[in-house]
């Protein structure tokens, strides 16, 4: 996890288009997303938007919250503050993907009956003990920890004044509606982003309470959609957009042949991403588009000054899109508790993996070009045997 990498490639001249950062749930792979930032860094990727769900938002908060040259340093912080507890003294002996099965096993069995430190600890008594609709019934774990965190890790008020863009996402809990929290919009309302906002977002049931804001009960956005993608596309149709998509769960995968694979492979379709739903979605919205705008040229000269055209041509603008999906493919020794195996062994290995998909993925500079003529929206996806592109 040292800031510089002995293999540095030279830095790359991504598009002019904004730069977006977008960060899917994950829980403790989530240092996964922590280790394709600090080689994105490498590379001069500043991103303009962080927009995050659940550990994403998380992530997200420190790096908008502090200076370029403090943000590697404090989501090593972080993930060294949450990984501390896990058992250490024999991972170097563990050999074999079954020995390893062992040790993340009993590794998030540990975390299960104990907590995170700076994150979450459980609660004593435990939650049935306490009387129905009281905050201690509502969940296993008690997040005070997490405020602290951060509260020791994040500006907000630099979140809420620096002019990087942070988009959130949680679920209200009585409306079942996805909201976004974003201090651009917050700011034109006169309100600010705080801790609340970022631990709402990763208030995962029946494991974390909900958190209160202004009168309103939330829980992880990953609920309904455990990537912020689509609110990206949604928000800015105007700027053209160079996106890395780091996930977390793969959509793809082989069928699973045990019990244990069966619950792992459940729990990455479950919250994988969407991104080829968007993909689709916003691909016949181009060809909407682009069959108005081939209308329109055919009018007769009478038509053009009419008030339906003119704003037909402005519905019928677009952006161009570029998304770079970086996707965390598990190792054969996971199961389906990898996302609460906060182990530091566990860590390590993610935080590296992040880094090598990010090398791997700017060895094509094309990636960052804008999509050519004709097209307004294209997607490359990280594969394990190379890249691939979605059209």
């Amino acid at each position: 996890m040292d800031q510089r990498s002995p293999d540095k490639p030279a830095a790359t001249n991504p598009a002019q288009a904004q730069r977006v950062l977008v960060l899917q749930g994950g829980g403790a792979l989530g240092s996964y997303q922590a280790g394709a930032y600090q080689a994105l860094c490498h590379h001069d990727f500043e991103p303009k938007w962080i927009a995050g769900i659940s550990i994403g938002a998380i992530n997200a908060a420190i790096i908008a919250g502090n200076p370029r040259e403090k943000r590697i340093g404090k989501l090593k912080e972080f993930w060294e503050t949450v990984s501390s507890a896990s058992p250490m003294p024999w991972a170097p002996f563990v050999q074999g993907d079954h020995a390893r099965s062992v040790f993340n096993e009993t590794s998030a069995a540990l975390i299960a009956t104990f907590g995170v430190p700076g994150f979450f600890t459980p609660r004593f008594p435990p939650a049935p003990v306490w009387p129905a609709g009281s905050p201690q019934s509502q969940s296993y774990y008690d997040t005070t920890p997490l405020r602290a965190t951060l509260e020791r890790l994040v500006d907000f008020d630099r979140i809420n004044n620096d002019g990087v863009r942070l988009s959130v996402g949680a679920v209200n809990i009585k409306t079942g509606n996805f909201e976004y929290f974003d201090n651009h919009k917050f700011k034109k309302l006169g309100k600010k982003i705080g801790p609340e906002h970022i631990m709402a977002s990763g208030a995962l049931p029946p494991g974390f309470p909900p958190v209160e804001i202004e009168g309103e009960f939330y829980w992880d956005g990953g609920i309904v959609s455990n990537t912020p993608l689509d609110y990206v596309l949604e928000h800015d149709r105007d700027n053209d957009l160079l996106i890395f998509q780091v996930d977390l769960f793969s959509a793809r995968g082989e069928v699973p042949a045990t019990v244990l694979e069966a619950a792992e492979r459940e729990k990455d379709i479950r919250y994988s991403s969407r991104t080829r739903m968007n993909t689709d979605m916003n691909k016949k919205i181009h060809d909407a588009k682009k069959a108005v705008r081939e209308l329109i040229a055919k009018l007769p000269p009478s038509f053009k000054d009419d008030p339906l055209v003119a704003t037909l041509n402005q519905a019928a603008k677009e952006n161009t899109v570029t998304i770079v999906h970086l996707i965390y493919r598990s190792k054969l020794h996971e199961t389906s508790s990898k996302d609460y195996d906060f182990s530091r062994l566990g860590m390590t290995e993610h935080w590296a993996a992040g880094e090598r998909d990010v090398y791997a993925s700017m060895r094509h500079p094309e990636w960052l070009n804008r999509p050519q003529s004709g097209e307004s929206m294209v997607t490359y996806d990280l594969c394990q045997a190379g890249s691939e592109k979605i059209k």
